[in-house]
């Protein structure tokens, strides 16, 4: 994500706040793109927060979804705490991928959907490879910027080939 408007990014961040309504009827369970795209939301947040503040906004995203079944809160937590033991290996594998783009100087946007996406490929043997680029190119073009699409479709190209 580029610079921009302070506001922006704030919206960006708390995304869910009044609108996660119209996602979820109550009673019902998450598409495996809807449960992808709350992992990413959740996720997006590490990079704001240390230990103690990642933990406050878990319990306040899990308040966010009040009408969520407790299967996908058990399936989105589950993920999202697999990605952050999993870290630094991910943004290793992200680094030694990428040329000139360092997770540090990442769009935070673009680097959250990497990470979620690699653990997919990597240790998450429910999702094929394909569905897993797929979602995070998807993701990317709702959520990152013009050429993020591309990027993050061609840095999942390398991890996937070399998996094969």
């Amino acid at each position: 994500m580029s610079e921009g408007h302070p506001l922006l990014l704030i919206q960006f961040i708390f995304p869910l706040q009044g609108q996660h309504d119209q996602v979820v009827q109550k009673g019902t369970f998450m598409t495996r793109h809807q449960l992808r795209e709350q992992v990413f939301l959740l996720l997006f947040r590490a990079d704001f927060y240390d230990t103690e503040g990642l933990q406050e906004q878990e319990r306040l995203f899990a308040e966010t979804l009040k009408k969520a079944s407790e299967q996908d809160l058990i399936q989105i937590k589950a993920k999202y705490h697999g990605i952050l033991e999993k870290l630094s290996e991910i943004d290793s594998i992200i680094n030694d991928r990428t040329k000139g783009w360092k997770t540090s100087r990442m769009g935070k946007a673009e680097l959250t959907i990497l990470r979620l996406a690699v653990y997919e490929l990597l240790y998450d043997e429910e999702i094929p490879t394909g569905v897993a680029i797929n979602e995070a190119v998807e993701l990317a073009k709702e959520y990152g910027t013009e050429e993020a699409s591309s990027f993050v479709n061609g840095v999942l190209a390398k991890v996937a080939a070399e998996q094969e």
